[in-house]
């Protein structure tokens, strides 16, 4: 069972982790991984900052993985995170892409 994933060496506690491999498309198989995790409102910034840069180096120590990814779908369940104590859900989905890109 995963429950740790690193993006860019932040690492991130997540639950409901699933990994496939998809076809892109130009035919090719690549890895695609969705995940959940929560963010405090101290983590807020420091977590959408990361988001915003859209393509990860991806490391999943439990399966012994890294790759490069980037952003297929993002959700949270808030939009406002600055208040004191909130916790958001964040949902994430990254595809694998070319080393070249």
């Amino acid at each position: 069972m995963v429950d740790e994933v690193v993006l860019n060496d932040v690492r991130l506690h997540v639950t409901d982790f699933l990994a496939e491999n998809v076809e892109s498309s130009e035919g090719v198989k690549i890895r695609k991984i969705s995940f959940n995790f929560e963010v405090t409102n101290k983590e807020y910034h420091d977590i959408t900052t990361l988001l915003y840069q859209m393509v990860f180096d991806v490391k999943i120590p439990q399966l012994n993985e890294e790759f490069r990814a980037e952003i297929h779908n993002y959700a949270t369940s808030v939009t406002n995170l600055y208040e004191e104590n909130a916790v958001g859900d964040f949902s994430l989905v990254l595809l694998e892409v070319n080393e070249l890109e």
